[in-house]
């Protein structure tokens, strides 16, 4: 086992705030201690952590026998396989096209002025709070552009956090400014005391020794890792120096039966290409490492303090990540399983150790999970996922599906370093392979159920490029099957899309198509996308 590596402890500003309020509580905690306290909870979320390709070998400590335990797995997908969109569906427990984040800039909803003015006060933490009397504390990324002037700078603390650290805008490891309750805390390059991985740490222990002992706690914390630029700690650095990208079967494969975006990459990649995937890879685990103590450290002082036996932990990530899958060196964004699912290990009270669960559950879940956790009902919110305790602690039924969606982005600007690709793509490189396009806007269907695990996706563009894929038979997603699917499935799998496109809140946990519930009707089509399954029944001939 890793063991994290002997940094001092230094106190915050954290700790200075929360002393002050906790000092007078501190003397009969343990008279209150004793009463029954509802359980704490605990949300680690990585930055582009994937699960297909392997992001998940250098996390260490929930499986350390020094703790004894080893949580479940799940089968975890996000809403949306980009970090504004994804982060949004797990704060709000909505799909994309319901609280309406498309992308990762101000002009696409992330963390502007009409997001902070229609979602973040209905936000699960925010809920916890004011609602079931949770001490809430968050610690690291937001939302992408939290911070930018236009959408109230650092001075602007999200509704629902008691304790708020907000990175401003995207992941960095040094040279970056916190807002720390509103104040603006601007951070160097000296390891000893920058190094963001280390500082969430060591500001989520402050929390842990000076909160008040009366109430239960939620406690989020995002590192920027595995997220670039990659910069590993200094005694993490040499680590894994013979680690390639994994070679499964997708590598370096031509997509040729997919969308264009995926066709337009080159097979083989570059020599050049290659290198640049494999160092990438190898830099990302480096940042891992520092996850790795800092969830060594928070179960740790749980433990300590008694407090451990009754806290849910839960480490996901807000989506996956691929290097050279289908020739595209390295991004997300994509519908494919490597960008799609992403970790989910849940320890906690009445949840059985050593288990790895097929079960089917969406970031949107994580927010109604949580919050039946806390004895707050789900059904007072507007929410679209569901709460999966139930199935956690006993076997029961559960859903067959969930929905995938992603907008793409793209603008008229030609990218100078590819002047020849033309406007209309983004994300070029190395060697100008294109990783979106202003038409790389697709929804999808994601199925598991006992007798299928399929996805079959749209694309919205004149063609409606329609992917289907037998998970089962075909793990790495090497065969476009859409072409020789029987049309009745199609069509059904064309009508579960749309309802699923069109829900919101109740409507979104219907009966999916392999549930026995299902009923499908052919006039009950949609009849404002009627246009859609005639151009699919075109394209299928």
């Amino acid at each position: 086992m890793k063991m994290g590596s002997n940094r001092c402890f230094r106190p915050t500003l954290l700790s200075c705030l929360l002393i002050c309020v906790t000092l007078w509580s501190n003397l009969s905690a343990g008279v209150f201690a004793k009463l029954y306290r509802r359980p704490n909870i605990v949300l680690i979320l990585t930055d582009d952590l994937d699960i297909a390709i392997g992001g998940l070998v250098t996390i260490f400590c929930f499986s350390c026998a020094d703790f004894s335990f080893s949580p479940p797995l799940l089968r975890q997908f996000v809403a949306s396989p980009l970090c504004c969109p994804s982060r949004a569906s797990i704060l709000t427990g909505k799909y994309p096209h319901n609280h309406h984040v498309i992308n990762n800039t101000l002009e696409g909803n992330c963390s502007s002025k009409a997001w902070q003015k229609s979602e973040e006060a209905n936000t699960f933490p925010a809920l916890l709070k004011a609602s079931a009397g949770y001490q809430t504390f968050f610690a690291g990324k937001y939302l992408n552009q939290y911070g930018h002037s236009e959408a109230g700078g650092v001075e602007h603390v999200p509704p629902g956090w008691s304790y708020w650290i907000g990175l401003e805008k995207n992941s960095k490891y040094y040279n970056y400014t916190l807002s720390v309750n509103g104040k603006a805390q601007k951070h160097g390059a000296d390891y000893s005391k920058d190094y963001l991985t280390d500082v969430l740490a060591n500001m989520s222990l402050d929390f842990l020794q000076y909160k008040s002992s009366f109430s239960p706690f939620f406690m989020m914390v995002s590192t920027p890792a595995p997220h670039s630029p990659w910069t590993a700690a200094p005694q993490y650095q040499d680590s894994f120096n013979s680690t390639k990208a994994p070679r499964d079967p997708n590598f370096n494969v031509h997509g040729k039966d997919k969308h264009w975006l995926i066709r337009q990459a080159k097979t083989p990649m570059s020599n050049s290409s290659v290198q640049f995937l494999d160092d990438a890879f190898r830099k990302r685990w480096q940042t891992l490492l520092s996850v790795d103590d800092l969830v060594e450290k928070i179960v740790k002082r749980l433990e300590v303090r008694g407090e451990l036996d009754n806290t849910y932990i839960f480490f996901t990530s807000d989506n996956g990540y691929h290097t050279g899958q289908f020739s595209l060196p390295l991004d997300k964004r994509q519908l494919y399983e490597f960008d799609i699912r992403v970790p989910l290990m849940v320890r906690g009270p009445n949840i059985k150790p050593n288990q790895t669960s097929q079960m089917l559950v969406a970031n949107v879940d994580l927010g109604p999970t949580i919050l039946d956790i806390a004895g707050y009902d789900v059904n007072k919110t507007q929410m679209d996922g569901m709460s999966f305790l139930p199935v956690m602690v006993r076997s029961l039924s559960w859903r067959t599906d969930i929905l995938v969606e992603y907008e793409g982005e793209g603008s008229n600007v030609t990218d100078p370093a590819c002047p020849l690709l033309g406007p209309g793509v983004s994300e070029c490189f190395p060697d100008c392979v294109c990783e979106d396009s202003y038409n790389n806007t697709y929804a999808c269907v994601r199925t598991v159920a006992p007798s299928a695990n399929l996805q079959y996706c749209e694309f919205d563009d004149n063609q409606v490029f329609v992917e289907v894929y037998n998970v089962t038979a075909d793990p790495y997603q090497l065969t476009n099957i859409a072409g020789s699917i029987g049309q009745d499935f199609l069509e059904k799998m064309n009508h579960r899309l749309m309802m699923l496109q069109s829900c919101s809140g109740q409507s979104c946990r219907t009966p999916g198509v392999y549930d026995p519930r299902y009923k499908f009707d052919p006039r009950q089509m949609f009849t404002g996308h009627s246009w859609r399954l005639s151009r699919l029944r075109q394209t299928m001939k």
